[in-house]
């Protein structure tokens, strides 16, 4: 762990760090559910593309079922949403939609196809492609097997992504990289980060190229990492977050500020809105969002001088699919 290294990347932040009570506050301006038509439904991304949101989540019969698939949602003003199209497989249990716009203007679907076979679960990461996000391509297998390619990131051409190990043995953490999203390249075969289980992340790229990954942490110990690193990205320094936390997403808003959405496991679970200092490496509560049991995985997109937040929770009953958009006051 180098904290000097992170206090000298802090400088490069478009704005400098605000003393905790002149952070804005997050206020919820509203929050729907927007679909609730499986038995199951959970494991969000968001995105605008085109003018036009997309809502990507796994539904099936159960938390874990072989019937999982992908649902595409769409909608025009973020208010009325509508099925633009159902990925499925015969062979998959299709897991965690992510979605990401790529460099050459296509929507670019991402998640794992997980099977059962006499010697375990397998796991192989998926993606497919879109023009229009009703029409998709046949899935593409990326990555290692089991080892779960969980979030793509583009930055300045290329897709990045940190896959995790889910197969028997194997709970290292694993570095990719891709110039067309469909072949890619291992830049850390195994990075070398504390703990037992690290997995699910969420990385932001600064606009001097500047990255920040926030990395979710089970077996021991129980506590989230927040990593730095600089170009070529195969060296990343981590501080401990001291925070359980599940289904990490990030964000830096305008004025430089990083806000996360993820499980929280003190006292009630739930989905918070946390503030998120890298400098500090702390990750401090700041706006529950209604939630509850079976929750999180959210999706963020800055638009309209808001943050839009897709998410899942069970706290009305069943597990269903929510946007919330919450506003920063000074």
């Amino acid at each position: 762990m180098n904290r000097g290294f992170f206090a000298v990347l802090s400088f490069f932040l478009p704005v400098a760090l605000l003393a905790a009570d002149e952070l804005p506050k997050p206020v919820l301006v509203d929050v729907q559910r927007i679909w609730d038509a499986a038995p199951h439904n959970a494991f969000t991304d968001l995105v605008r593309f085109r003018d036009r949101w997309y809502c990507v989540f796994r539904e099936g019969q159960k938390h874990v079922s072989p019937d999982g698939a992908l649902r595409v949602l769409t909608s025009a003003d973020g208010e009325n949403w509508e099925s633009a199209a159902l990925v499925t497989s015969d062979e998959y249990d299709l897991r965690d939609a992510k979605i990401t716009v790529t460099p050459d203007d296509r929507l670019m679907l991402a998640g794992a196809g997980a099977a059962d076979t006499p010697q375990g679960r397998n796991h192989q990461s998926l993606v497919w492609f879109s023009d229009d996000g009703v029409n998709w391509s046949a899935p593409t297998p990326v990555g290692d097997q089991d080892n779960w390619l969980w979030r793509i990131t583009w930055h300045k051409g290329e897709a990045y992504g940190f896959g995790y190990g889910c197969g028997k043995g194997d709970r290292g953490l694993r570095l990719f990289k891709s110039s067309d999203g469909k072949k890619f390249e291992t830049l850390i075969e195994d990075v070398e980060v504390p703990g037992t289980y690290p997995n699910e992340t969420s990385v932001v790229f600064l606009p001097d190229d500047t990255a920040y990954c926030l990395l979710r942490h089970d077996g021991e110990p129980k506590a989230g990492n927040l990593g730095v690193s600089r170009p070529p990205y195969t060296h990343w320094d981590w501080k401990p977050l001291n925070v359980r936390l599940g289904g990490p997403d990030m964000i830096q808003l305008p004025d430089g500020r990083f806000v996360a959405v993820v499980r929280l496991y003190d006292s009630s679970v739930r989905t918070s809105v946390c503030w998120l200092d890298p400098e500090d490496g702390t990750l401090t509560e700041a706006l529950k969002l209604p939630s509850g049991g079976d929750t999180s995985y959210a999706g963020l997109v800055w638009h309209d001088q808001m943050l839009w937040i897709s998410y899942y929770s069970s706290h009305e009953g069943k597990t269903s699919i929510y946007r919330a958009k919450v506003r920063f006051d000074r």
